[in-house]
């Protein structure tokens, strides 16, 4: 398995904004009409990634728990289906359906939203405030496939009840680890 580290958007950058088709509904959205009114986790995955499958089930219980709250969750999978066939949007439509995700699973076919977002790997994190401007990105916590730490989302949870209670999130974010972006060839 690479193990690519996220490349840490800096902090206060305006989300960029997307229109993409979404394999669950089967329409396209954008992210006016996707995000939060509180804040926005925007979350850069795949469906055959070891560090994505991972942490699945806490991301599905991370947004279960926090959309109650005004928090949006939006999931994307920017990888080359060409090379990548499991990674297709129907398979997309299906995994999103076998894993309960309750959030839109959206599909950047042409790389642009990865690209815009910087981001490197499965899974990447992001959190954008009400205003859309980005309080935290990085990792959901500390345990990957094999370490024997287990899956809690600490990190994530950390920095949406900071937003949540207005509070710094004074901790350090720590770059995300996973499986690089499967890039199209050019």
């Amino acid at each position: 398995m690479a193990r690519t580290p996220s490349n840490m958007l800096p902090l206060g950058t305006q989300a960029p904004d997307f229109n993409l088709f979404d394999t669950v509904s089967g329409n396209n959205v954008s992210l006016n009409q996707l995000k939060g009114s509180q804040a926005t986790v925007i979350m850069f995955i795949c469906n055959h990634c070891p560090f994505v499958i991972h942490v699945n089930q806490e991301m599905v219980s991370i947004a279960n728990s926090y959309s109650k709250k005004g928090i949006s969750f939006i999931a994307i999978s920017s990888n080359d289906v060409i090379n990548y066939p499991q990674d297709s949007p129907k398979n997309m439509a299906i995994h999103a359906k076998n894993e309960n995700y309750p959030f839109s699973y959206l599909y950047d076919e042409t790389q642009d939203i990865a690209k815009a977002y910087d981001a490197a790997c499965t899974p990447d994190f992001y959190i954008f405030n009400a205003d859309l401007k980005l309080t935290y990105r990085g990792q959901l916590d500390d345990s990957r496939p094999g370490n024997g730490i287990p899956v809690t989302g600490k990190d994530l949870r950390h920095a949406l009840n900071c937003l949540i209670e207005n509070k710094d999130n004074t901790t350090l974010q720590k770059p995300s680890i996973g499986c690089n972006i499967k890039w199209k060839s050019n």
